[in-house]
């Protein structure tokens, strides 16, 4: 077992539980800097992603905090958007070079584009909450969520990253009077079918280290635990930028 794995899972787990930060975008560069390969290290994390979420979408759908017709609509998108987008990697013979080139650039995109959701987050939502036009409670509109979805999908399965920040962004936008523990709830319930069924697609592809993954959760599940329970003692509105300001430099870096 390498130590370094599990010190990172550590580290990624205690971050994630301590501030709500998606994994991805924390795991996925932590991986590259390890010199796993761009598409082993998405693979990866897309079902190291979909483990650690289930504890969550379990305790949210026993408080209620889950829509999930909402839910619904956006995995009909994100799910066939997947499942297309893996099959065009498969099909496509593309070199191994390209595809870790194509990979390398979005998740550059990815990152930027998650680091700005988290940055300005609470501007974001106060700009949409004013500009959006005042729906009546229980109005859904469909259409655009399932758009939603497919952009979802397409993102995350190349780079494993955006179900999280972008996706609270994406449903907020969608269903503004959705109380913040149903957003929040929603969000990760829609993540845990996307990341896995983008995950096993990554597996049949070979883009896949099941050790890795094992050593990755040896260290995360505890750091879960240990963040969540110190969260009133760190100054999030401090942590939270200065990881968002990292992740930009990353991103930046992957796509120049």
């Amino acid at each position: 077992m390498e130590l370094g794995f599990v010190i990172a899972g550590l580290v990624v787990g205690f971050i994630v539980g301590l501030t709500g930060v998606g994994g991805g975008s924390l795991m996925t560069p932590i991986l590259l800097w390890f010199g796993i390969n761009p598409a082993t290290a998405v693979g990866t994390d897309l079902l190291y992603a979909c483990i650690t979420k289930m504890g969550g979408v379990a305790v949210h759908h026993k408080q209620k905090h889950i829509d999930w017709r909402i839910t619904g609509y956006l995995a009909a998108g994100s799910l066939p958007a997947a499942m297309l987008t893996l099959l065009v990697l498969h099909f496509v013979k593309l070199d191994t070079q390209a595809v870790n080139s194509l990979i390398k650039v979005m998740l550059g995109f990815a990152l930027m584009l998650t680091a700005f959701a988290i940055l300005f987050k609470p501007f974001i939502l106060r700009q949409l909450a004013r500009l959006l036009p005042v729906r009546p409670e229980g109005y859904m509109p469909v259409q655009a969520t399932v758009i939603t979805g497919v952009v979802l999908g397409v993102i995350v399965t190349l780079s494993s990253i955006g179900a999280g920040a972008l996706g609270t962004l994406a449903i907020f936008a969608l269903y503004p009077l959705l109380p913040t523990a149903r957003l929040v709830g929603t969000e990760i319930a829609h993540a845990v079918p996307l990341t896995l069924v983008a995950g096993l697609g990554h597996a049949s592809m070979g883009n896949m280290d099941y050790g890795l993954l094992g050593q990755l959760l040896v260290g995360s599940l505890p750091g879960i635990w240990l963040g969540s329970h110190m969260t009133r003692r760190v100054a999030e509105q401090w942590l939270r930028p200065a990881l968002a300001i990292m992740m930009a430099l990353i991103g930046a870096k992957l796509v120049m």
